[in-house]
């Protein structure tokens, strides 16, 4: 596990990822967008999963969306190989954009092409925002450019997005130091005053408290969830998104 006395994270372990910005290697044209509710999960290892070990929201979260009839369709490059049952009787959508690793600068320096490879989302589920910086390469206020900087790219590629920011879950009681939390209190504060000021007239930037309620028992490890976990995440997602799909 990190050591969350040197690195700044939100609760999350990932693997590094890196990808290429050369503009010669990007289309410049978005693929197609079919469905009227095409949603990117955006993050990292909470958002990859890697069962049977821990959970990702995303399973649980299509589950309440299939039985509640919506229409969606998950989007992004990356997809998991895990076993899932179907849910009435259709299989689940594996596609995501969560890599284990993957801090706010890698995600700032990656989100333009995976935007152009997955296609044009209409929203965008971004989960821990901030998750693994380490605050001895960047600083504090680096950290909040970056995530600035993502809601940019993705509302420069739909200026009607709209833009989910997750309140992030807390790790394990026994990872919360007063280091850790002082830094972790200020974030979910700071994301709030990011949705407000990235809003636009056609964008809404959203957060989602996933803080209030988490518990302990939720965890698969130090930071990720276990079914009830991913179960609690899914279902504050689901309760913003259904004002939202309705629309």
């Amino acid at each position: 596990m990190m050591n969350y006395h040197n690195t700044f994270i939100l609760g999350f372990v990932f693997l590094l990822f890196s990808c290429s910005s050369d503009p010669e290697n990007v289309s410049e044209t978005p693929l197609p967008n079919n469905s009227e509710n095409k949603i990117m999960p955006l993050g990292a290892s909470r958002v990859a999963g890697a069962r049977p070990q821990y959970e990702s929201y995303r399973y649980e979260l299509w589950k309440l969306l299939v039985g509640s009839g919506a229409e969606f369709d998950f989007i992004g490059t990356e997809n998991d190989n895990a076993n899932y049952p179907d849910f009435n009787s259709l299989s689940f959508d594996r596609d995501h954009e969560g890599r284990g690793g993957i801090n706010s600068s890698e995600i700032r320096l990656g989100i333009d092409e995976w935007l152009r490879e997955s296609g044009t989302p209409d929203i965008v589920l971004f989960s821990s925002p901030g998750g693994n910086d380490d605050l001895t390469s960047i600083t504090y206020e680096g950290v909040l450019e970056n995530i600035n900087a993502i809601v940019d790219a993705i509302q420069a590629i739909n200026p009607n997005a709209t833009i989910i920011i997750e309140q992030a879950a807390p790790p394990m009681t026994s990872e919360q130091t007063p280091e850790f939390l002082a830094i972790y209190n200020q974030i979910i504060e700071d994301v709030v005053t990011i949705a407000e000021s990235q809003s636009t007239s056609t964008s809404k930037v959203l957060t989602v408290d996933m803080a209030t309620g988490f518990t302990d028992a939720m965890l698969a490890d130090d930071v990720h969830y276990n079914e009830a976990g991913a179960q609690f995440i899914a279902n504050r997602y689901f309760e913003i998104l259904q004002t939202i799909l309705s629309e």
